[in-house]
Order: C-alpha cells, then structure tokens, then sequence
C-alpha cells in the first residue's frame, strides 16, 4: 500500500509543474475566468514553484581563458571606458540569460583597462569583488582609500561606496574578473546606480591603508573606529594568501570534499567579508581528489594556481590557470589536481552569506560509489 506522503507525491509530480489534475473544459473555463482577474490555481504551477528540492536553471559552465583573452583585449580598440562606462566581457549562463547571471543570482564579467585609462567613479547597490588575472600597475579607489594591486589579489567594493579602476601609466595592460550580486538586486528589486558628481573621487588616506591598518595577522587596531557592515580590509594580497594556505597544509587532513579550504573573512567579525558575497581560496594538494557533495547556493572558481578538473553533476571540467567555472545550486561536484608535484589552488566567491542569514543552507554527501561520481556522456 502506497503512503500518503507517496499518493501525495503523485498528485503533484507533473513535467509541466503541474498537479495530476486532467484538463476538462470546465476547467480550462475556470481558468480563464482566473486569468481576467489576474490569480490562477495554485495547482497548476506546484511543482514549479515549490519543487521537491533546488532545481538550478542554471548550468555547469566553463569559460576557459585561453578562448577569451583575445575578445577581452580586442574590446580596448572597439570601445572607451568614457563610453562604455566599464569595458566588460560577462559571462553568460545559458540558463540565465535573462538575468546576464554567470550562476544563480551572480554576476561576473572580465574587465580589461590600459596604461592610463581610470574609469569614472560610481556606486550601486550591488555588492562587487574584483581578482586580479594579468597585468602590473592596477589600482582600485573605494571611498578615499587607493589599493594597489598585483595578480591574484582580491579587492572589495562594498556596496553603497564610490569606486573607481585604472591602470597607471608605468603598467601594463591589465584583466581582472568582476563579480556582483546585480541579478540579486534586480531580483529585489533593490537596485541603484549613480556617477559621482565629480566623475572622480579624492584619495582621502594613505596608499594601501586598508592593508596597513588591517593586514596583520590576529591583529586589530586598538582605536578602531570603523563603524561599516563589510570588511575593513579591503583588498586581500595574494602572497599571504597563499603562504596561509601552505602553512594550514601542513598541519590538516583538510576538508574530504574541499581539501584546504580558507574563507577570506571580515577582520572585525570574522564573518563573511559582504553581507551577501562570500569568498575563499582552496589548496588542492598534489594528485588530490575530493569526494562530492552538494549544497544550497550558487558558486564561482577561478583558478588561481595549478590545473586539474572538476566533475559537476557528473560531467567532467578539465581547468588551468585563470580558467573560471560555476556550480549552480544543489549540483554534486568534486575536484581533483591533475598534478602529482605541485598543488593547484581554487579562488571562489558565492552567495553563502544569503544563504546563511536566511536560514537556507543544507549541504548533502554523496555515499555511493566511495564518494565519487560517475561521469556522464
């Protein structure tokens, strides 16, 4: 005898996101008449809306670098930063087009500037990190304070702060990867954006403050006066990056499913370093391969070190340096280093802190088959 849970679960399950409810006239009729009155039945769209578990319509995706350098260097003759406002490539997931979302509700996008050039500066309400791909000379203003910035260096612009990019005239070309919650905002309909008056912002502080004030390890100032929800480190540098990382290897077995993972954190709180971006760098030791889990949330790697491949939802992903890849919501997915002499090393920021904060995180193992996927054709 089926439960009733069981004869529940037929009632609903339905391709279409509909009730197992068969379409007479009268009920077409009555759904016409709900129409004109601007409602409809709740059964006709269960399933659609209140799915058994997350349905992702977003997909695996992988942009290799390889393949978009040359587009991204080929926008600086096609277009301005003065009129393009920002001269971006994003990236864009075939299940999210029509939100121009690389992964759930999160954008990303390769911004390239030249010797010289400084884009005018703004503010949104979307909360924005950039990661540093190539280049020398790249420099960041937010709110007053100037950061310098090298490859694989991470730098905040918090939501609500004028900010500003450009390359110096001594540089070189540089790309860097932008990553915001804009489809987040457009989807709360939360969404501001402005120019500052002056189309530039005054240095107010010390080049590299943020770093100097707040980069010590364990240390805080003890007249700290700063009274914002985000990081008051705001550019976080590659190299004690990556030196934390070796060092916490040598000490850890590391996460069965993200190796040696570390989340860049607010100095102050020790939480995440925006109220609703999440970031953190992997260490995947040499020949290293993780088992497969899942979780709520949406993710975007780049990676920083090494190559290797991924396997999402049992297709796999081979990645080098600079290549980017997302796992959408509720997706198994497990990594592995190709290498078997130097370890590979994954950035990632995500929308965690929303799922957190909302009470909405779950995150699930995968028992069979040892903790592996098969992978599929």
């Amino acid at each position: 005898m089926k439960s009733a849970a069981r004869e529940h679960n037929n009632f609903r399950e339905d391709v279409l996101g509909r009730a197992n409810v068969e379409d007479t006239p009268e009920l077409l009729h009555y759904y016409d008449e709900l129409d004109r009155l601007n409602t409809a039945a709740l059964w006709t769209v269960a399933n659609k809306i209140e799915p058994w578990f997350p349905q992702s319509s977003s997909e695996p995706v992988i942009w290799r670098y390889r393949d978009l350098r040359e587009h991204v260097l080929r926008s600086v003759d096609l277009v301005s930063p003065e009129k393009a406002g920002r001269r971006v490539v994003y990236l864009n997931n075939p299940g999210r087009q029509d939100v121009a979302a690389a992964v759930g509700w999160l954008y990303s996008g390769l911004q390239v500037m030249h010797p010289g050039e400084l884009a005018s500066a703004h503010a949104h309400s979307a909360s924005a990190l950039r990661f540093i791909m190539e280049g020398s000379g790249a420099y960041t203003i937010v709110d007053g304070h100037k950061m310098t910035l090298g490859a694989n260096d991470f730098v905040l612009t918090p939501n609500g702060t004028w900010h500003e990019h450009g390359v110096s005239e001594d540089g070189t070309p540089c790309i860097w990867q932008d990553g915001l919650d804009i489809p987040l905002m457009n989807a709360l309909e939360a969404n501001f954006y402005v120019v500052h008056p002056d189309l530039q912002q005054a240095v107010t502080h010390p080049v590299d403050d943020s770093t100097a004030t707040w980069g010590g390890t364990g240390l805080v100032p003890a007249d700290d006066k700063w009274t914002h929800a985000y990081s008051p480190l705001l550019k976080y540098e590659w190299a004690p990056t990556y030196e934390a990382l070796s060092n916490y290897a040598k000490v850890t077995d590391g996460s069965p499913y993200d190796g040696v993972l570390m989340n860049y954190v607010n100095p102050k709180t020790g939480g995440p370093v925006m109220q609703t971006i999440g970031a953190s760098m992997q260490m995947l030791r040499p020949g290293e391969h993780t088992k497969a889990h899942r979780h709520t949330g949406s993710y975007i790697y780049q990676v920083a070190k090494g190559k290797g491949y991924s396997i999402i939802n049992g297709k796999r992903f081979d990645w080098q340096e600079r290549d980017i890849f997302c796992v959408p919501s509720w997706m198994l997915h497990e990594h592995a280093n190709a290498s078997e002499s130097e370890d590979a090393c994954l950035f990632c920021f995500n929308d965690l802190p929303v799922m957190k904060s909302l009470g909405l995180y779950r995150e699930e193992a995968l028992k069979e088959n040892g903790g592996h996927q098969p992978i599929l054709d």
